[in-house]
């Protein structure tokens, strides 16, 4: 008899959204890499124009403050970044760790916090450009910055927002990560002991209030960040060819769109209504031209009609004026004439008598 032995098969579902996509460290590193100094880093992360974070830890409504102190041990400037939560209660959320070699080089490494990312979830930025706050770090008598600002005491700059709906700030965040620069994924710490000296005094203000929300028991199966996004169905790009790729695809959707929609206003009834418009407005014209026409003819009508009865009146009255001229001249020469066949008579019938 043979027994068939079914195999439990697991299968790990990966989350669309976590705590930790509140605060996407290719941001951070851009913005460190802009910063003059960690005075000006720290009011980057906190810019209520740029909105970097996300992080609303406290429940609040409110995104969360995140304060800038530094540790430094030899060559070595460990950066955190911590999120205040309460008075006196802070959160770290991830340190920034800058090591300059024997040969001068510089390393830099944006390390997440465990309970926050997993383990070992970095980045290390390769910039353009040097950035100016490397020269701030390695001179003489240099004094480790501690931030002065903590719970409902902040700088004049800062102002409450809102979080942002996960999805609205996977794409808001890409807008403020220079992709000029590139951001490899690394798996150790160069600076592991530098840390490790500094774990005793890390603020851990969250986690010892939600000690079973750390990221390992977040996303069972995981390790950290980086292996969940590997695993998501939703992926934020990650590269200026994604980018450049995505706003080609939104530019054509948009211009055929546009395209669309200037075919479809060309065919709507508002269109037609301007198309009757133009139209109506063309008789009208055509007519007010008639009209004008019609006027000029009439108006040059009645001209010649009164030029041509003002010729005939004026050709009457010059032959009427003939004729009485005439008349007169004739009846002026018929009575010079009579008088003198009268007087030719009396002076014969004189003579005649006398004579007798």
């Amino acid at each position: 008899m043979s027994v068939l032995v079914a195999q439990e098969k697991t299968t790990v579902k990966a989350s669309n959204s976590d705590i930790s996509d509140n605060l996407d460290l290719r941001a951070v590193a851009t913005i460190f890499g802009d910063a003059s100094n960690l005075e000006d880093f720290e009011k980057r992360l906190n810019d209520p124009k740029t909105q970097i974070s996300n992080l609303d830890l406290n429940n609040d409504n409110y995104v969360d403050y995140l304060r800038v102190i530094e540790s430094v041990e030899d060559n070595v400037h460990l950066v955190v970044v911590q999120a205040v939560l309460d008075k006196d209660v802070f959160q770290d959320v991830a340190t920034i760790e800058v090591e300059r070699d024997r040969n001068n080089q510089i390393q830099v490494q944006v390390v997440g916090d465990v309970y926050m990312y997993g383990s070992n979830y970095i980045y290390e930025p390769v910039y353009v450009h040097t950035p100016i706050i490397y020269t701030t770090f390695w001179v003489s008598n240099y004094r480790p910055y501690y931030s002065s600002w903590y719970w409902n005491y902040y700088p004049s700059y800062y102002s409450y927002w809102n979080p942002y709906p996960i999805f609205r700030y996977r794409n808001h965040i890409h807008v403020h990560i220079n992709f000029g620069h590139s951001y490899h994924y690394a798996n150790y710490r160069r600076c592991g002991n530098v840390y490790n000296n500094y774990y005793g005094r890390r603020g851990n203000g969250y986690e010892r209030m939600h000690p079973n929300r750390s990221f390992a028991n977040r996303n069972s199966g995981y390790s950290n960040r980086q292996e969940l996004d590997n695993n998501r169905t939703i992926r934020s790009p990650r590269s200026r060819t994604e980018m450049t790729s995505n706003e080609t695809r939104s530019t054509n959707y948009s211009t055929r769109g546009n395209r669309e929609t200037r075919e479809n206003t060309t065919n709507s009834p508002r269109t037609r209504g301007n198309s009757d418009t133009r139209v109506t407005t063309e008789t009208r014209n055509r007519n007010q031209d008639t009209r004008t026409n019609e006027r000029r003819e009439y108006s040059e009508n009645r001209a010649n009609s009164t030029r041509e009865r003002v010729t005939a009146s004026n050709n009457g009255t010059r032959g009427n004026s003939e004729t009485r001229s005439s008349a007169s001249r004739e009846n002026s020469q018929g009575r010079s004439s009579a008088p003198s066949s009268n007087s030719n008579s009396r002076n014969s019938g004189s003579r005649a008598s006398g004579r007798g």
